[in-house]
């Protein structure tokens, strides 16, 4: 059983090395390696922008206000 384990993980191991990698992947890993608190910096600003409560009032204030479109906006109503 461990040599059928040994030969798996050998053969996922030469097959991770010849799969794709875009450039931009390349790029992504190098700078994280280049900046390990680039990471850190990315969730606190997550945190800032979209990791917040929702009020859930002015959500639902802003739902009823809200103006059902014409079909063809450019068409005057007749």
């Amino acid at each position: 059983m461990a040599t059928q384990e040994s030969r798996l993980s050998r053969f996922l191991d030469e097959f991770k090395q010849k799969t794709y990698e875009s450039e931009f992947t390349k790029f992504a890993r190098e700078l994280k390696q280049q900046n390990p608190h680039l990471e850190a910096e990315q969730r606190k600003s997550r945190s800032i922008w979209w990791d917040r409560q929702q009020d859930l009032e002015s959500l639902e204030r802003a739902r009823e206000s809200r103006v059902k479109q014409q079909a063809y906006v450019y068409q005057t109503k007749v």
